[in-house]
C-alpha cells in the first residue's frame, strides 16, 4: 500500500493494562525517532496502532470498538491491532475488514519495521504472530518508559508460570522473561538522572521476576534499585502472594524506598474457589502475609483484585468473599466479572453463574471497595503525609503519597517535588481529597 511521499500521521490507542501502556509508550518513541507525526487518535491518522486487551470479553468487544471507530475516522488508513487480542484470537481479528494489520505480542517489537514494509508494499501478508511460549527472552525496547504524571512506569518482566484455570494471559504473555539486573539498575540510573523521583515497576507478574535466570529475584532487584543515589521512592506493581516469602516481606516493610503500597490479588475469598482457580493458597494463607506485611508497616495500602461470577461460585461461596472482604484491611478493591476465555481450563466448567447474578455480585464489592476506600484513607485524617508532587492542574497540585493516597496540594513547590502536608479531607472520588502544608 504505497502512500503519498509526506511526513505521515499515526495514532496510538491503548486498552489494559499498564504493561500494553509501555510498549505503547515505546512504540510512539520508535516512530517519533524515524519522522512520523504522532497525533491523538481522536484525530485523522494515517496509521492508527490499536494495541488491545484480551483479559475478559468486554475487553475484546472495546477492542473490537476503538478498531471501527479508527477505520470510521479515516477509511484510507492502515490499522494495525497489536497486543493479546492480537496473540490470542489473530484470525478472528484478521476477519474484521476494518484491519490491515494483525501483529501478535509475538512480534510487537517488530511493528515499526512491519508497518514500513507493509507501506513500501514489501509483502502482502496480514498475521504476523509465532507462538508465545517459544519466547526465552525478554524483549525491550530501547531506553523508553510510559509515564504517569511525573512517575516513569517501568516494565522489567513478562509472561506468568502460573496458569490459574480462568486466566488466558500466559497465552498472550507466554512464560516468564525477566530484563537483567544491571539493565534495569542502568534504566533506573537514566530516569533518575532525568530528576525523576518515583519509579513504577511493573510486569505480567512481577514476584515471578528472575524465574527465568540465574542472576536473582525481585528481592535481589529490589536491593540493588534502593542503592541507587537521588531515587527517592521505588513503587511494585501487582504480586502474587505465592511468590513473596519472609525474606522479601522483612524488605518491603523495612526499606523507605519501597513505597508502603501493595496489590496483592486475591481472586476470591473462598477456598473452595480459589482450589477450583488453582491459585493454590487459602483464603488464610492469604490473610496471613497481608497481617505479616501491616504489622511491620501499618500505613501499608493493600490493594487487591476480585473476580465475581466465577463458575463454581455459589451463592454460599460468594457470602464467604463478601464476608472475608470485609475483615481483610483492603485500601482499595479491583473488581471483575467473570469471562469464560477459550484455551483456559475453567471452559471446562461452563458458565454456570447468570449475567444478572454476576452484575449483582460485583455491584456489591465495588460498594464495598468504595466504602473501605474513604476508611483506609480516613485513617490518615489530620495527619502529616510526605507527598510526592506528580502533576500540575489549573488551580492546584496533585500529590502522592507512599501508601498510595492522592490529594490536591495548594503549593508552589514544582512537579517532583518532595513536600510533607496535612490530609484534611477525604471523599469517594481521588478529587475529593486535599491536604494542607504551610511550605
Amino acid at each position: 500500500m504505497k502512500l503519498e511521499n509526506r511526513k505521515l500521521k499515526v495514532a496510538f490507542a491503548t486498552l489494559g493494562c499498564r504493561m500494553n501502556q509501555f510498549e505503547t509508550s515505546a512504540l510512539e518513541e520508535q516512530f517519533a525517532v524515524k519522522g512520523y507525526d504522532i497525533t491523538d487518535f481522536e484525530s485523522v491518522a494515517d496509521i492508527y496502532v490499536i494495541n488491545t486487551c484480551t483479559v475478559t470479553n468486554d475487553a475484546d468487544r472495546s477492542s473490537r470498538k476503538t478498531i471501527r471507530q479508527a477505520k470510521k475516522r479515516n477509511p484510507n488508513a492502515i490499522v494495525v491491532a497489536t497486543g493479546c487480542y492480537a496473540q490470542v484470537s489473530p484470525q478472528e481479528l484478521a476477519s474484521m475488514e476494518e484491519i490491515d494489520l494483525v501483529i501478535g505480542n509475538s512480534h510487537k517489537t517488530a511493528v515499526f519495521e512491519i508497518v514500513e514494509n507493509y507501506i513500501n508494499e514489501k509483502f502482502q501478508n496480514k498475521v504476523f504472530i509465532d507462538n508465545i511460549f517459544r519466547e526465552n527472552d525478554f524483549k525491550t525496547f530501547f531506553i523508553s518508559t510510559f509515564y504517569e504524571g511525573a512517575r516513569p512506569i517501568l516494565k522489567v518482566q513478562e509472561g506468568c508460570n502460573s496458569f490459574c484455570s480462568f486466566c488466558i494471559i500466559p497465552f498472550a504473555r507466554g512464560k516468564v522473561r525477566s530484563a537483567k539486573i544491571q539493565d534495569v539498575i542502568n534504566q533506573v540510573k537514566i530516569l533518575v538522572d532525568r530528576g525523576y523521583k518515583e519509579i513504577v515497576l511493573t510486569g505480567t507478574q512481577l514476584s515471578q521476576y528472575g524465574y527465568d535466570h540465574k542472576e536473582g529475584n525481585l528481592l535481589d532487584l529490589l536491593k540493588n534499585i534502593v542503592k541507587i543515589e537521588g531515587l527517592y521512592r521505588v513503587r511494585l506493581s501487582s504480586m502474587g502472594i505465592n511468590e513473596i516469602d519472609d525474606n522479601l516481606i522483612d524488605f518491603l516493610t523495612q526499606e523507605e524506598k519501597v513505597a508502603p503500597h501493595f496489590h496483592l490479588s486475591i481472586q476470591s475469598a473462598d477456598d473452595k474457589v480459589l482450589k477450583d482457580m488453582k491459585r493454590n493458597y487459602t483464603v488464610k494463607e492469604y490473610v496471613e502475609k497481608v497481617e505479616k506485611i501491616l504489622k511491620k508497616r501499618p500505613e501499608t495500602a493493600i490493594g487487591t483484585d476480585i473476580i465475581t461470577g466465577f463458575p463454581t461460585e455459589d451463592d454460599k461461596a460468594f457470602e464467604n468473599t463478601v464476608r472475608n472482604v470485609e475483615n481483610i484491611p483492603f485500601a482499595y478493591l479491583h473488581v471483575f466479572t467473570y469471562s469464560m476465555r477459550e484455551n483456559t481450563s475453567a471452559v471446562k466448567l461452563g458458565d454456570k453463574v447468570p449475567p444478572h447474578v454476576k452484575k449483582e455480585r460485583t455491584r456489591i464489592l465495588r460498594e464495598i471497595g468504595e466504602r473501605k476506600s474513604i476508611e483506609f484513607r480516613k485513617r490518615f485524617l489530620d495527619k502529616e503525609l510526605e507527598f510526592l508532587i506528580v502533576s500540575e492542574k489549573e488551580n492546584y497540585k496533585v500529590g502522592l503519597s507512599g501508601n498510595y493516597i492522592h490529594a490536591k496540594i495548594q503549593t508552589g513547590k514544582p512537579v517532583n517535588s518532595v513536600i510533607k502536608a496535612i490530609l484534611k479531607n477525604v471523599g469517594k472520588e481521588r478529587e475529593d481529597n486535599y491536604a494542607y502544608t504551610e511550605n
